[in-house]
């Protein structure tokens, strides 16, 4: 939502580090991709069972937890910077309401088929893009709040959402359905032929959105450059502060962390953090690594790969698309060439032919994605290329 294109040294250093943080999370959910469609048969759990998981395998996917959480933040931030530049919550509210309706059909049409190439599915997930589309209709009616209020409510959903956690609504129950979507992570029967899966539990990411639009003052014209990256510094600060001491703690919101005899597992122990719903600590982590990177993307100034981290983060939507697309392509290219090397699947032998595979998808992906953020900067004529 930020007027990145494929020229990003004509933006102010404030919106060009929005693009390339964008830009980097979406590589890393490229990786988390490949993996998920080349390396099935190594399948891990939420959170990752450490005694079998290696530690090249467990850090690749540890690495993927910035995404989303760092993607809703922007969301938010970039629709407060909307309003900036429309001038009024009016037009904020009601671009946020219907792009969030948008990405809601977009889940449960291109993006759910993308997954499962099933016609007529019999499985819809419920994944990021539906539940960014969920917290942007939150986030239209809550743009109404007073700014301070908006801090409290979202802060107190990503403290407080964990306290949820043993609260359950078995299937038939009139809160079964409401609760799967808000914070159960589970399955809808919608008919004998269909099931949905809550995949992303919203509520959460309500708190992330409604945080990030509050950042939005922050980042407004002729602010002073010092004092936002001061308080990023600040603000990223604390939060991994207060995850190493709540974590510490060994209790609130996550199973609890063991010593092992091997160093690299006592760490992986610690760092084993829940997704779904994103934890209290996940989103700490998270996020404080995310406000840190934003400040540093900033002070890296017109450096080239900053500009070329920023294309990626011009056309998100575009890039989410097509390189599902591309995967899935691959993947049945793969198997009929090579046939099932993995038992019921085709995958690479080991995690480096993961990371090699990532990098030669976003090499090829990157001229489309430059062309498609050239045209959505310079045909404003074409009202539908702002939703992507």
């Amino acid at each position: 939502m930020t007027s990145a294109s494929a020229t990003p040294t004509l933006l102010t250093q404030r919106l060009q580090s929005i693009d390339a943080l964008r830009g980097l999370v979406i590589l890393f959910m490229l990786l988390d991709h490949v993996r998920e469609t080349f390396f099935l048969h190594r399948q891990v759990s939420d959170p990752m069972n450490i005694d079998v998981t290696e530690p090249s395998l467990f850090f690749s996917r540890t690495l993927a937890h910035l995404c989303a959480p760092v993607f809703v933040l922007l969301t938010g931030l970039s629709a407060w910077l909307y309003g900036e530049k429309y001038q009024g919550r009016g037009a904020t509210s009601a671009f946020l309401f219907k792009r969030g309706l948008f990405l809601v059909v977009l889940e449960f049409t291109l993006v759910n088929f993308a997954w499962t190439f099933q016609l007529p599915p019999s499985v819809i997930y419920m994944q990021v893009i539906w539940a960014i589309g969920v917290s942007m209709i939150a986030l239209s009616v809550l743009v109404w709040l007073p700014r301070p209020a908006l801090i409290a409510l979202g802060a107190v959903i990503i403290g407080g959402h964990n306290l949820l956690d043993g609260v359950h609504f078995a299937p038939g129950s009139w809160m079964h359905v409401p609760w799967a979507i808000l914070h159960d992570r589970g399955w809808l029967e919608f008919s004998d032929s269909l099931r949905l899966r809550t995949s992303y539990p919203v509520l959460p990411w309500i708190g992330v959105i409604a945080l990030g639009y509050a950042l939005g003052p922050w980042f407004a014209r002729g602010s002073d450059a010092g004092e936002r990256q001061y308080r990023l510094l600040l603000a990223g600060a604390l939060a991994l502060l207060g995850f190493l001491v709540v974590r510490m703690l060994n209790g609130y919101g996550e199973a609890p962390w063991h010593s092992y005899p091997s160093l690299m597992q006592t760490l992986m122990s610690f760092f084993n953090i829940t997704k779904y719903p994103p934890s209290l600590m996940f989103l700490s982590l998270t996020l404080g690594i995310g406000l840190l990177l934003l400040r540093g993307f900033e002070r890296a100034g017109q450096a080239r790969w900053i500009s070329v981290l920023a294309v990626f983060g011009a056309a998100p939507m575009f890039f989410y698309l097509l390189h599902l697309y591309v995967l899935k392509l691959l993947y049945l290219a793969s198997v009929a060439l090579f046939g099932l090397n993995h038992g019921d699947y085709f995958g690479f032998d080991g995690i480096g032919a993961v990371w090699l595979g990532a990098v030669a998808l976003a090499a090829s992906l990157y001229l489309p994605v430059r062309w498609f953020a050239q045209l959505k900067a310079h045909r404003r004529d074409i009202a539908w290329l702002k939703y992507l």
